[in-house]
């Protein structure tokens, strides 16, 4: 019996003894996996600098951009495109090569003619919904690729000669005193103005020349920028209180405060240089017109002028024989009239003739080609300015007439 006993004594402690094993063996496999000590690994010292001749570099300034103005100093020699003119490939492809291969460096292009339709796809809602756009051209697509090649694109943006919105919203347009619309007797017996002091036609106006400015164009050129001419007793303006030339210098002055960072041109006629204040009663006054323009284009054309107008003193029986001495001396009574105007602002770039006035009399005109445009733009420089543009209604222009380059 204590055999026994001694017997069963020694199984409990080897049980138990292994028990104790296994357990420090499970311990052991399932606890944590122990992190390695960090070895000490001395520092290393630097190697003594090599002497080079190469300076240190210095981290490069961050370069503010300077804000664009939208200006360009340009001495502009242009020509002007119609919008279908714009819009073909043929025919841009030959304005292009004309360009490229002489002193030409600008163009005039209508954002808005005289028909009231805007040139493009315009998102001007008052346009949209009026529905006063045609796609002639592609704006955004066509500027680039003028300015590619460095041309200067000036957008010819005709303002109160509008028969398009005026007959859409006859409240905004210049009325007969009989009732109705008022119409052109001597060109367009159709065209229809719209009414220079209705505030609402200069907001329309400024917002598409804003529009243009943001697809790329470099200067806005406002024309018809004026009260119509014709019999002016029966034009009615909804008001009487008021002076031509100071609506149109509001206008202007309207659109310099909308657009101040932009190039503004305005036309003017030629005669207005010639004729004292506002003789023509359109609201054009030489003295005061420019105050918020950066350039004013007289239309010298000398098939314009009255045969037998007097010029600087010049009696001229023909005019449009006598393209040197027209522009010339227009241009002269010009600059010493705004000689005499402290502070005056715009220049004057005027527009040239490149058309022939074959409804003339016969013994009163001649034909313009490459000759008659040099007389004209020499007489640009001998009245000391410096730039030009060629207009001509169907864009024929003669290549001979410019300087190659």
């Amino acid at each position: 019996m204590r055999g026994y006993r001694v017997f069963l004594l020694m199984v409990v402690c080897i049980f138990i003894i292994s028990l104790l094993t296994g357990c420090k063996f499970e311990t052991a496999k399932n606890g944590p996996t122990p992190i390695p000590e960090p070895q000490l690994t001395a520092t290393p010292t630097p190697e003594p600098a090599t002497v080079s001749n190469t300076p240190t570099p210095t981290p490069e300034p961050t370069v503010i951009p300077t804000p664009v103005t939208g200006k360009k100093d340009v001495k502009v020699k242009g020509l002007y495109l119609t919008g279908w003119s714009a819009g073909n490939k043929e025919r841009m492809d030959y304005y292009l090569n004309l360009i490229e291969e002489t002193e030409l460096n600008a163009l005039v292009i209508d954002i808005k003619n005289d028909d009231g339709i805007v040139s493009y796809e315009s998102k001007v809602p008052e346009v949209v919904e009026a529905g006063t756009f045609l796609r002639k051209y592609d704006a955004k697509q066509l500027i680039e690729k003028l300015h590619e090649k460095d041309i200067y694109v000036i957008g010819r943006l005709v303002c109160f000669r509008d028969p398009a919105y005026s007959k859409k919203y006859p409240d905004r347009a210049v009325k007969h005193i009989n009732g109705g619309l008022w119409r052109e007797e001597k060109n367009n017996q159709d065209m229809t103005w719209l009414n220079p002091c209705d505030e609402r036609n200069w907001k329309y106006i400024v917002d598409i020349a804003k529009e243009a400015v943001e697809l790329g164009f470099d200067e806005i050129q406002f024309d018809y920028v004026r009260f119509p001419d014709g019999n002016r007793s029966k034009m009615n303006f909804g008001k009487t209180d008021f002076v031509k030339h100071e609506v149109i210098n509001n206008f202007l002055a309207y659109a310099r405060e909308e657009m101040p960072d932009v190039t503004i041109s305005a036309d003017v006629f030629g005669i207005v240089c010639v004729s004292p204040e506002d003789r023509e009663d359109i609201g054009q006054y030489l003295e005061l017109i420019g105050k918020d323009l950066d350039y004013i284009s007289p239309m010298t054309y000398p098939s314009l002028y009255a045969r037998g107008q007097i010029v600087n003193g010049i009696k001229f029986p023909n005019p449009d024989l006598e393209p040197y001495a027209v522009v010339y001396n227009t241009l002269l009574m010009a600059r010493d009239r705004l000689s005499k105007v402290e502070g005056y602002k715009a220049d004057i770039r005027p527009y040239l003739q490149a058309y022939t006035a074959s409804w003339l009399p016969k013994e009163a005109y001649q034909t313009y080609a490459a000759e008659q445009y040099r007389q004209q733009i020499q007489a640009v420089y001998d009245a000391g300015y410096e730039q030009w543009i060629f207009w001509d209604a169907n864009n024929r222009y003669d290549p001979d007439g410019f300087l190659k380059e």
